[in-house]
């Protein structure tokens, strides 16, 4: 059966649907004699007639033999056309496409991705997951976004600086930057450990600031709704709160640090493989769009001496 070729298979579901050889051959744009020896073939493949060829005009009758061949041919040949078109399609840039993403990127970055690969491949898939706060992995997707570079065979592209900001009630503060050492001591409406322990603890010590930590939560609307009941302020970075719209909140007040913290955004894929024309193109979106945020945040922020609120109207 190795010996059997989706060409016999094609020529004899022609033969059947058109009734003879020489209509069949002129479907396919084969002689007659090319049409016969194909099902030779064929034939010799499977050790037996497929069809009874009663000669001259009249249509040819498959023989019961042939009759489960042509089944489970034609099961053999939509296969094979579904593999040819799943091919087209990712060299076209279609296909499926594994994301892992985090809450600030899946709230401003992902959705002007997808939207923009949907317009362009329609009929593409796009599967997201949510990548763990604390070592993630790979493993298993095409492109990873994260806030820190991950450790293993991986390439990666720094898509933008996104800084980290103080978040208060209004008139808690005077207006504009704050310096660090202000949150020795003060209550802090916290993120999850893992995001906080990786630049919270280390940058403010390093200022002398300990604040105490009164909550955590890894949602950023429930951080800033506990510094709307005054339980305490909170320190998100920019693309939490441009998410959150929290910009045009007037029961928050957003300044800036000094010194300024800052996380970077990056993009990942696996170095090992080669890349989709999807995944390429999705990186090609990615950074794109980052650029715009970027210049977004470098609009609104550049006044230095004021608090953010008034220049975040967006």
């Amino acid at each position: 059966m190795s010996d059997v070729e989706l060409r016999h298979l094609t020529t004899m579901a022609a033969i059947v649907d058109e009734g003879t050889f020489g209509r069949a051959g002129q479907r396919l744009g084969y002689t007659q004699s090319s049409i016969s020896q194909q099902i030779a073939a064929l034939e010799k493949a499977v050790g037996g007639p497929v069809f009874e060829r009663p000669g001259g005009p009249r249509p040819v009758r498959i023989t019961p033999l042939g009759a489960v061949v042509l089944e489970h041919g034609r099961e053999l040949l939509a296969k094979a056309a579904e593999l040819a078109d799943a091919v087209d399609r990712f060299k076209a840039g279609d296909g499926r496409i594994d994301v892992g993403t985090f809450q600030s990127v899946s709230t401003v970055i992902l959705p002007a991705l997808m939207r923009r690969l949907r317009e362009e491949h329609p009929t593409c898939e796009i599967r997201l997951a949510d990548a763990p706060a604390a070592d993630p992995q790979i493993d298993g997707l095409d492109l990873l976004f994260y806030d820190r570079v991950v450790d293993g065979d991986v390439e990666h592209i720094t898509l933008l600086d996104d800084p980290y900001l103080l978040v208060t009630r209004p008139g808690e503060l005077p207006d504009g930057p704050v310096a660090q050492a202000e949150l020795d001591g003060r209550p802090i409406v916290g993120c999850h450990l893992a995001c906080d322990q990786a630049w919270m603890d280390p940058v403010l010590a390093h200022s002398g600031a300990r604040p105490r930590i009164v909550f955590r939560t890894p949602g950023n609307e429930t951080i800033l709704s506990m510094v709307r009941a005054g339980l305490g302020w909170t320190v998100l970075p920019w693309l939490a709160l441009y998410g959150s719209n929290a910009q045009s909140d007037e029961r928050l007040s957003i300044h800036a640090l000094e010194p300024a913290p800052s996380r970077g955004i990056h993009l990942h894929w696996p170095a090992t493989s080669s890349q989709s024309p999807l995944a390429a193109r999705a990186v090609e979106i990615a950074v794109e769009t980052a650029a715009e945020v970027t210049a977004k945040l470098a609009e609104l922020t550049g006044e230095r001496g004021k608090t953010l609120p008034a220049m975040f109207n967006v």
